[in-house]
């Protein structure tokens, strides 16, 4: 069995509001620690009025403050829109307050459209993914106990996260490409690639992610987790239904139109068009829990991952409450359950 984790984008509702859709997410983190489920991410997407997810370390410590034991990290924080110094002082002022729970997934995609981007960088007429490796590796110096020096002129300064860090937040590389797999073999990080984003490509980029490894001080062998997209219910034809929001936010996403609010399954059916499910769908898992479980084991084999993390992307009936995802978690307990 793989090890399971959840990768959560926060999705808004017709239904709610973020304050809804923020207390289901905190709703969600709880049953994921009850299962006993390895760790929580929170994904950085910016100005999308489907996602909720905006600002990794702050969700992160809502996460870690209402959870119990479950590890908390960013899938991602986009790197390229922060300064390494500020993030890796909000890590490392999380793992000081929950120690060895920590961890920061980091990426270089913008998460947002080409104008939100250049107004998270300022105005800056570069995109940071030239200085991205740089970036990286500043970021994991700085989260060690001991800091960085950094030489200017004839001085010497030392540089840390936090005053008197004890133990440091495990770096993970994020990514969908043959960049990203290279360039976390090269870093000796472990490395998480986004099948539930590309669909495509996965075998490759974590077979070069494993030939180009160089051991680190952090990680002496490669570490891989894999995303996928999953719904699972009682029975498939119930599944797919709860499939069909998320596919139709997919669909207009990529079709360039507005990503409003998520539907609820009853007005997702009574929409037109629909979507071509099979195009969006292909290498998402839905299906009742004996077929899900058999699919999350298959592709941990295939790949030869270490850990298998989903994201429990099922909609929401009418009448659902709004400070809930009840189907969300089922797809939880149900996959929990059928892994067991």
């Amino acid at each position: 069995m793989p090890a399971l984790s959840v990768l959560d984008l926060i999705p808004v509702r017709t239904d709610q509001t973020t304050g809804d859709a923020l207390a289901a997410t905190l709703a969600l983190a709880r049953t994921a620690d009850d299962l006993g489920l390895t760790r929580y991410w929170l994904a950085e997407h910016h100005n999308m009025p489907a996602v909720a997810s905006t600002n990794p370390p702050i969700l992160m410590a809502m996460v870690a403050a209402a959870t119990q034991r479950i590890r908390v990290g960013s899938g991602g924080v986009m790197l390229p829109n922060h300064s390494p110094l500020v993030i890796a002082e909000q890590v490392a002022l999380l793992e000081a307050a929950h120690p060895g729970r920590i961890d920061v997934g980091l990426g270089r995609a913008p998460g947002s459209d080409p104008v939100t981007g250049h107004l998270l960088r300022r105005g800056a007429t570069t995109d940071g993914v030239d200085t991205f490796p740089d970036d990286v590796a500043t970021l994991s110096s700085l989260l060690r106990p001991n800091g960085v020096q950094v030489a200017l002129g004839a001085r010497t300064y030392d540089l840390r996260a936090t005053p008197q860090a004890t133990s440091a937040a495990q770096v993970w590389l994020l990514g969908s490409s043959m960049y990203s797999a290279q360039l976390a073999g090269e870093l000796g990080l472990p490395y998480v690639f986004a099948h539930h984003f590309a669909g495509r490509g996965t075998n490759e980029a974590i077979a070069l992610y494993r030939r180009t490894f160089v051991p680190s001080e952090e990680l002496p062998e490669p570490r891989t987790i894999a995303v996928a997209n999953v719904v699972v219910a009682e029975d498939s034809a119930e599944a797919a239904r709860l499939a069909l929001p998320n596919a139709r936010s997919m669909w207009r996403l990529r079709s360039g139109q507005t990503l409003a609010a998520q539907e609820l399954v009853e007005d997702a059916e009574a929409a037109a068009p629909t979507p071509p499910m099979d195009e969006l769908t292909h290498s998402w898992i839905v299906g009742d829990p004996t077929h899900a479980a058999a699919e999350v084991t298959r592709l941990a084999e295939r790949l030869g991952t270490d850990e298998l993390m989903v994201s429990p992307i099922a909609g929401a009936h009418r009448g659902s409450p709004a400070d809930r995802s009840p189907a969300r978690e089922e797809t939880l307990r149900l996959l929990a359950a059928a892994l067991a």
